[in-house]
C-alpha cells in the first residue's frame, strides 16, 4: 500500500499507488511533444530564409557577365608531347658559387608534338635546367609550350617555365646548330622529322603531364571518401562540386570583373555554407544550427580581418604574383586579402561548428535529464579539445606551405624580428590569429544555439525519460 512499486510513481494526494505505464512528471512535464518544438523551428526559419534569399539576391546581381578584361595574348600555348629520346650532354659552365647543375638535365630531348599545327613532327629541344628541373626519359608525356610567331628568348613565361634554356626551333636548315653540342652526333640523332613550322613557331619543353596522376588521385580519393562514407559520403562529394563550381564560376570571375572582393567572398561563403551543409548534413534543426553558429562565426572573423589589416597597413601584395595581379588588373589587393582569409575561415569553421552541434544533439539524446547549462559545458569540453588541436593544425599548415620562405630568411642570417615584420610573415600571421580567434567563438557559439534547441526536444508522450530517444546515429549504433 503506501508506495507505489513497479516503475510507477506516486501522484495525486495521500497514498499512490504502481501502475505499468508511469509517466514521469518533472522531466517529462517539458518532453510532452516529440522531435524538435515548433518554436524553434521558427525562429530557425525566422533567420535562415532571409538569409538564403538574400544570398540568391546577391549571387544573381553579382554573377560574372563575362566582361572580365582579359590581358593581350602571350603567344604562348601549351601543347602535348612525348619524349622520344634524351640525348645527354655536358653542363657547360656555371656561375661561381652557384652549385653544378644535375648532369641528368643537361643536353637536349627529341620530342613528338601530340596536338597544334605541328602535330606528329618531332622537335629537338633542350632540357630544362636550374634548381628543380626535371628529368626526362623516353616515353614520357610531357607538356611543350609553343611561342608563336618564333620570338626570342626574352625572359617571358615561356622561357621561364623551360628553366630559362634555349627554344628548340622548328625551321628548316638547322641541322647544323643542333649538332653544335659535343656528344650530340654520337647519339645518331634523326632529324628527318624536323620539319618547318608554317609560322617559324618555337618550342619549349616545360614539365610532365601530370594529367593521368591526379585523376588516378581524384578517383582513389572519391572512392575511399564513399567506402567509408556511403550515402553521406556520395552527399560530401557533391558538396565539394559545388564548392568548386561555386569558386570557379562566382568567386573568381567576379573578382576579376571588378566587383569588391570582400562582398564576392562574403556571398559565394555564404552560398557555400547553405548548400554544402543542408546538402551534405540534412535539413535538420541540429544542421541549422551549425549553420548559424557559423555564420556567427564567419561574420566576427571578417570584422576581425579587417580591423587587422588595417591595423598591421598590410595591402595583400606580397610577391610577384600579387604583385602582378594588382599591376595589370584594377583589383583591390587588400580586399583580395580580406576575402583570401574568409573563404580560407569557412573551410575550418564548418568543420567546428558541425561537430559542436552534433556532439549536444547526442548528448542529449543518451541522457534526456540534461539542461541548457550541463549541455553547454560538456559540449564545450570536447570544443576545446577540438580547438586546440585545430590550432595546431593551422600553424602547422602554414608553416609547411612557408618553408622555402622560412629557410631562405634562415639562411640570411636575417634577426627574428626582422624576419616577422616582413609584408609575407605579417600576412600569415594576421591569418593565423584571426583565423584561430574566429575558430574560438564558434565553440561557445554553436555549442549555446545547438544546447538551446537540444533541451527544448520532447520525448513522446507516454515514452519514459530514461530510454534512449533516438538520433539516426544512436539508432545504427544500437542495431
Amino acid at each position: 500500500m503506501g508506495a507505489g512499486h513497479g516503475h510507477g510513481h506516486v501522484h495525486g494526494q495521500g497514498q499512490g499507488h504502481g501502475h505499468g505505464h508511469g509517466h514521469g512528471h518533472g522531466q517529462g512535464r517539458r518532453r510532452r511533444g516529440a522531435g524538435a518544438p515548433r518554436r524553434a523551428v521558427v525562429a530557425t526559419l525566422a533567420v535562415l530564409v532571409p538569409l538564403a534569399v538574400a544570398t540568391v539576391v546577391l549571387l544573381v546581381a553579382l554573377w560574372p557577365t563575362g566582361r572580365a578584361a582579359t590581358p593581350a595574348g602571350t603567344g604562348l600555348d601549351q601543347l602535348d608531347g612525348t619524349v622520344v629520346a634524351v640525348h645527354p650532354g655536358p653542363c657547360g659552365e656555371f656561375p661561381e658559387g652557384a652549385a653544378p647543375p644535375d648532369p641528368a638535365t643537361c643536353g637536349h630531348a627529341t620530342v613528338r608534338v601530340e596536338e597544334g599545327p605541328d602535330v606528329g613532327r618531332d622537335v629537338r629541344l633542350a632540357l630544362p635546367r636550374g634548381p628543380g628541373a626535371q628529368r626526362f626519359t623516353a616515353g614520357d608525356a610531357v607538356v611543350l609550350i609553343r611561342v608563336a610567331g618564333g620570338a626570342e628568348g626574352d625572359g617571358s613565361a615561356a622561357d621561364q617555365a623551360a628553366g630559362g634554356e634555349e627554344a628548340g626551333e622548328v625551321t628548316a636548315g638547322d641541322e647544323t646548330a643542333r649538332g653544335e653540342t659535343a656528344g650530340e652526333e654520337a647519339a645518331g640523332e634523326e632529324t628527318a622529322g624536323d620539319g618547318a613550322a608554317a609560322d617559324g613557331a618555337e618550342y619549349q619543353l616545360s614539365d610532365h603531364d601530370r594529367a593521368g596522376a591526379l585523376w588516378l588521385s581524384a578517383v582513389a580519393f572519391a572512392l575511399a571518401v564513399i567506402a567509408f562514407g556511403r550515402w553521406r559520403g556520395v552527399t560530401a562529394l557533391a558538396g565539394l562540386a559545388i564548392t568548386f563550381v561555386l569558386l570557379l564560376a562566382f568567386v573568381i570571375p567576379g573578382i576579376l570583373e571588378g566587383e569588391p572582393p570582400m562582398l564576392v567572398a562574403i556571398v559565394g561563403a555564404a552560398a557555400i555554407m547553405l548548400t554544402v551543409l543542408f546538402l551534405t548534413h540534412g535539413f535538420t534543426l541540429t544542421t541549422s544550427m551549425a549553420v548559424l553558429g557559423t555564420l556567427a562565426s564567419l561574420t566576427l572573423t571578417g570584422l576581425l580581418a579587417y580591423g587587422a589589416i588595417t591595423f598591421a597597413e598590410l595591402t595583400g601584395v606580397t610577391d610577384d604574383s600579387s604583385f602582378m595581379l594588382g599591376f595589370s588588373t584594377r583589383i583591390d589587393t587588400q580586399g583580395l586579402l580580406l576575402a583570401s582569409v574568409i573563404i580560407g575561415a569557412l573551410g575550418v569553421l564548418d568543420d567546428v561548428t558541425v561537430t559542436q552541434a552534433v556532439t549536444v544533439t547526442e548528448l542529449a539524446a543518451a541522457d534526456p535529464s540534461y539542461g541548457w547549462r550541463r549541455l553547454y559545458r560538456a559540449g564545450s569540453r570536447v570544443g576545446r579539445a577540438h580547438i586546440a588541436s585545430v590550432i595546431n593544425t593551422i600553424i602547422l599548415a602554414y608553416a609547411g606551405a612557408s618553408l622555402p620562405l622560412l629557410l631562405l630568411f634562415s639562411v640570411g642570417a636575417q634577426p627574428l624580428e626582422e624576419v616577422l615584420t616582413t609584408p609575407v610573415i605579417a600576412q600569415e600571421i594576421i591569418r593565423s590569429v584571426v583565423g584561430t580567434l574566429g575558430l574560438i567563438s564558434a565553440v561557445p557559439i554553436t555549442t549555446a544555439l545547438a544546447a538551446l534547441v537540444a533541451t527544448r526536444r520532447d520525448t513522446p508522450r507516454g515514452q519514459p525519460a530514461a530510454v534512449l530517444p533516438s538520433t539516426p546515429s544512436l539508432r545504427r549504433a544500437r542495431s
